[in-house]
């Protein structure tokens, strides 16, 4: 049986404290040696990833820092669009094109393709253990019978992103309770001069991301709610998770004239372009409106309100990446010293600096610049975070959860679903397939 979040610490605590030791470091006669399988000649490998926006820190500063240490070896970052990701990577590794590093999803997106063998079995792989790792990361990529898939990489927090220009110039405060919450909300709606919240609908992964996954924590109390779910001793008709739907359907009076066909850039461009004041937001975001927002207006962030003073603040804590070993690789070794590398202190510090909002998973200590970044990770506490709710489990079967809750959530925000019956069918779905496991 595997232990539960609350039982396992922090997911990202341990970047704000001490850590131990890279246990896959290599000596510096270990590097110089790297790679030379062929007589000396460099070896290329290549790394599959969905995240077309990280090229440039991989190309720039991740990758050399590597091949410094490493310079026999030659990596290369090939990213493939998000939404073409899943189709590409089965026909790569179907056709044996695939390449020898493959960045993964957490929990169950990838599990197929780990089971069917085409993801190396990495349980023996040097600094892969719970002293550079806190276990609910390692749990992230791990196959029921403990089968260890993939190396964690990165995690991201979620909340709400705020523009304080707006809220100095209508003298609001940052709220800390949803009473609050919807006060300040109330406010820049009476002053009409900005959309209250930049939320669209149009593309429904936003609804279930953004908005059921950021703030279903704050009402079933995150990890312990998660589990119940998965244990049988809860059910989306229950009150948790209807309350967050009501709040969702609440969310919709705040947000833009036509939200119904606004999209996900859409929302983006809204915020950025300094006409709305809150924005709903996970930490990936970070990079993007540092590059996008400059210097036009100050930001900042805060967790989704709790219900009254005092009460603890549960946030969506979530293992994004990690990087699986292509078991068809034709370098395995130098695969591994990779891997190794992605598990050193350096590796830490260069990822948390260079892409700000995506976290290291493992447990060392890491000094975080960006202020925003900070900010999200202060709202980290001992036991106050837990993953989205139904990647682990609760989507494995038909109808998918995550992509109901996507899709249901929607049609609540769009006010042509009650709250109720959104539970209902979430749930009827669910009945139809799964079985309660003890976890």
């Amino acid at each position: 049986m595997r232990k539960s979040w609350l039982a396992s610490t922090v997911l990202v605590m341990a970047l704000a404290a001490a850590g131990c030791g890279g246990g896959g470091a290599q000596t510096q006669g270990e590097n110089n040696n790297a790679g030379t399988g062929n007589g000396g000649e460099k070896v290329k490998l290549t790394i599959e990833s969905w995240r077309t926006d990280d090229m440039k820190v991989w190309n720039e500063v991740i990758l050399p820092a590597f091949e410094a240490k490493y310079p026999n070896i030659q990596v290369e970052f090939k990213p493939t669009q998000n939404t073409e990701y899943g189709t590409s990577l089965s026909t790569k590794l179907s056709a044996g094109t695939a390449g020898d590093l493959i960045m993964v999803e957490p929990y169950d997106f990838r599990i197929d393709m780990a089971k069917n063998g085409s993801f190396a079995k990495l349980n023996d792989l040097e600094g892969l253990n719970k002293g550079n790792f806190p276990e609910m990361a390692l749990d992230a990529w791990k196959l029921d019978d403990g089968t260890q898939f993939a190396v964690p990489l990165a995690s991201v927090l979620h909340g709400y992103i705020y523009n304080k220009a707006i809220f100095d110039e209508l003298k609001l405060q940052v709220p800390t309770t949803r009473e609050q919450f919807f006060q300040v909300l109330d406010a820049v709606k009476k002053d009409g001069k900005y959309t209250p919240f930049a939320m669209g609908t149009a593309d429904q992964f936003v609804p279930g991301l953004l908005g059921f996954n950021l703030n279903v924590p704050g009402f079933n109390k995150g990890e312990e709610g998660r589990l119940a779910l998965i244990e049988g001793k809860q059910k989306f008709t229950d009150a948790p998770y209807v309350q967050t739907w009501e709040f969702l359907r609440k969310l919709a009076d705040y947000m833009p004239d036509g939200y119904e066909s606004i999209t996900y850039a859409d929302m983006q461009n809204l915020f950025m372009s300094g006409q709305a004041a809150v924005y709903p937001a996970g930490s990936w975001e970070i990079s993007i409106f540092k590059d996008k927002i400059g210097s036009q207006f100050e930001y900042g962030a805060f967790p989704l309100p709790v219900e009254k003073e005092g009460d603890t603040g549960y946030i969506n804590n979530h293992p994004d990446s990690g990087m699986a070993l292509n078991a068809a690789t034709k370098h395995p070794e130098e695969a591994k010293q990779f891997l190794q590398w992605l598990m050193t202190p350096e590796f830490a510090e260069l990822w948390n600096n260079a892409l700000p909002g995506f976290f290291s998973l493992s447990s060392h200590k890491v000094e975080l610049k960006d202020p925003l970044a900070q900010q999200f990770m202060s709202w980290v506490k001992d036991g106050n975070s837990s993953p989205r709710l139904a990647y682990q489990l609760l989507s494995r079967g038909e109808p998918n959860t995550d992509a109901e809750l996507g899709r249901i959530s929607a049609l609540v925000m769009n006010k042509k679903m009650e709250p109720a019956e959104a539970a209902k069918t979430i749930q009827d779905g669910l009945d139809g397939w799964f079985k309660p496991q003890a976890k």
